[in-house]
């Protein structure tokens, strides 16, 4: 069943972080692979694995789950496939307030795994809140064919140009970025990245202005201010 409230989109910083993963089969190693995929450091815990786990740069406990060991983590997968025991897993991580996630159980879930695509530094996550992981995949896929790997070049350069306004000594506030996004994307298409490089410098020396502190736009009013809020 799917959650009874909606849950709250985060990015989880994983990185050099102790996970713990209980199970030891297809779906198991799936989680497994994307923790590791983001830096976590590892430790899975079954009687057995199947062959990717040897892959994996993860400590491997050949045993069953062993109560309370949950709280040793900062974040749990329960992945057994046996009820009874990823809830003995979750009831563990809850008790000692280490983020839990237990598949194909969103009740026992604080939280959800979503259908995820990656390109470069950019991360589309679809979540059903539990109701359809398939459909989190199809959905996921369907995007996939929208955000093409050359978004991860843009996502590159509106970055340096982000950085170039703060080194500057400005604010990324009230900047035209969705201007200097299609900029950047018209040039990438056209002339490669050193074309897109360029035109963003160029954007961003009129959206800086005279003074070099966020002035008026150019002659060609790419780079104007008063572009949507919230920053780049």
């Amino acid at each position: 069943m799917p959650l009874d409230a909606p849950a709250l989109p985060v990015s989880l910083v994983v990185a050099g972080r102790r996970c713990l993963v209980v199970g030891g089969g297809p779906v198991a190693l799936r989680k497994a692979s994307a923790l590791c995929e983001a830096g976590a450091a590892l430790t899975a815990v079954a009687p057995s694995f199947v062959e990717g786990f040897l892959e994996l740069p993860a400590r491997l406990h050949r045993r069953p789950y062993q109560p309370g060991e949950a709280a040793s983590y900062r974040l749990v997968v329960a992945a057994t496939g046996r009820r009874e025991v990823d809830r003995q897993v979750s009831a563990d991580a809850e008790a000692a307030g280490v983020l839990v996630n237990a598949v194909d159980d969103p009740a026992s879930c604080s939280l959800i795994w979503p259908a995820v695509l990656r390109r470069g530094c950019v991360t589309v996550a679809v979540s059903t809140g539990g109701a359809s992981p398939a459909l989190a995949s199809w959905l996921r896929d369907r995007i996939a064919a929208l955000v093409g790997p050359e978004t991860a070049v843009l996502a590159e350069l509106v970055g340096a140009a982000r950085r170039a306004v703060h080194e500057a000594g400005s604010s990324t506030e009230g900047l035209d970025w969705p201007a200097a996004i299609a900029t950047a994307e018209g040039a990438l298409a056209e002339g490669g990245t050193e074309a897109a490089a360029r035109a963003l410098a160029r954007w961003v020396t009129a959206a800086l202005g005279p003074t070099g502190s966020g002035g008026p736009a150019g002659p060609d009013g790419g780079a104007r201010q008063g572009g949507t809020p919230g920053g780049g």
